[in-house]
């Protein structure tokens, strides 16, 4: 799936919106099948975090529901505070189904496509409105600048090397946010993602969003597991914690004016071209290169895309996605030419997959035209972690630059 989006300036959106696809019956699915995830957000939610505890709770004997449903415990008032926070969050998920049918021409979803959303469509559509916490809180900005502060600390070094602004890219760029920062410091930053839920969502909140604050979500209301307070089960955010447009538009005249723009494509296919070939100064890569099934053909798109001289800045631990679901023909070759195809390229759902220790990573930068000027390990990277929570997971990541030789 490649489909890029045209860019906008910035002086009048964040992010030029999605080009009309929607002939292409496969684009559709996709388009329509992440719109409907969102629409379908609230019910799918009431569904399965309250419906089915109040079926289950009254299923008790009456004397132990009654014992709960009363002070102190209040749980049937616990259900009902869990539904308007769903409800909460509901209005950011139909906020980014509006914009996306307004980016198309559309006040509605087509009746065809309605429905159509997949229980993994649904349950990315709940990851995505979680991920606002880690990008567009202001309590997020912690977790966001572990993986962050080494990029734009690189990048003002880098800068001080080089009379233009840096131009950088930034693969598998999610919500948009470290695009907007890196816009903010003045570089010409680009972003690039292939997800409709993450393009939809990142739309809404740089190009549409009318102010900070307009919406509250309550990223940890999905599950009752690992609270130690009600309170905490039921914390709110504000989002957006800034409004792009007006930060960007606040910025001082006399400094370097950074650009930002959006690319809807899988990177493979989108930027393996002569067009990108030696266009940008860095690129930037922040929990992605273990999106790889195959992580070679990353590095050599990535190589293509730097000037020589360039660099690649990457923040992130090795959870490797497609470990034990290869893509492509069941990861064998389709042709049994044992040759990878470049007219014929699917990107990233090529057949063959495979999975490297940080170490051989080190090695294999090497043998595809990179110096490793720089390495830090166990940077502690938490990703969407309620702090408050019984159960805390945290990345130990490293941080590196490799130059291309």
């Amino acid at each position: 799936m490649e489909q890029p989006a045209p860019f906008a300036s910035t002086e009048e959106s964040a992010w030029g919106g999605i080009e009309e696809t929607t002939q292409d019956p496969e684009e559709a699915r996709v388009i329509f099948g992440a719109l409907d995830s969102f629409a379908q957000y609230a019910k799918v939610a009431h569904f399965n975090v309250t419906h089915l505890r109040r079926r289950s709770f009254y299923a008790l004997p009456q004397s132990q529901w009654q014992l709960l449903a009363a002070a102190p415990f209040n749980y049937l008032s616990t259900l009902d505070k869990t539904d308007d926070a769903i409800d909460s969050n509901a209005l950011l998920a139909r906020a980014i189904v509006d914009a996306g049918l307004k980016s198309f021409g559309m006040d509605e979803i087509p009746t065809a496509w309605k429905g159509v959303a997949k229980h993994t469509d649904i349950d990315k559509a709940r990851s995505t409105v979680r991920q606002f916490y880690r990008d567009w809180t202001l309590d997020g900005e912690r977790e966001r600048m572990a993986c962050f502060g080494p990029v734009l600390a690189t990048m003002e070094a880098e800068q001080k090397k080089s009379e233009e602004q840096l131009k950088v890219l930034v693969p598998g760029a999610g919500l948009g946010r470290l695009v907007f920062e890196l816009c903010r410091h003045g570089y010409h930053a680009e972003g690039n993602e292939i997800s409709y839920h993450q393009l939809l969502a990142s739309q809404y909140i740089l190009n549409e969003c009318p102010r900070a604050g307009e919406h509250t979500i309550y990223p940890w209301v999905h599950t009752f597991s690992n609270h130690r307070s009600r309170s905490n089960h039921l914390r709110s955010y504000p989002v957006p914690d800034v409004h792009p447009a007006t930060a960007l538009n606040a910025r001082d005249p006399a400094a370097p004016q950074g650009t930002m723009a959006m690319c809807a494509a899988d990177f493979l296919c989108g930027y393996s071209d002569e067009e990108h070939d030696g266009a940008y100064d860095v690129v930037a890569s922040v929990f992605f290169l273990d999106t790889a099934p195959n992580l070679l053909r990353y590095l050599e798109v990535i190589r293509h895309c730097l000037r020589p001289g360039g660099i690649l800045i990457n923040v992130g631990p090795l959870l490797w996605h497609f470990e034990n679901i290869a893509p492509g023909n069941h990861g064998t070759d389709d042709d049994g030419d044992g040759e990878h195809d470049w007219n014929n390229s699917s990107g990233i759902a090529d057949p063959g997959s495979f999975e490297l220790t940080e170490d051989e990573i080190m090695v294999l930068l090497d043998k595809t035209g990179f110096d490793v000027e720089w390495k830090t390990e166990n940077v502690e990277t938490p990703y969407i972690q309620d702090r408050e929570s019984m159960l805390q997971t945290l990345y130990r990541s490293s941080a590196w630059v490799a130059r291309k030789r």
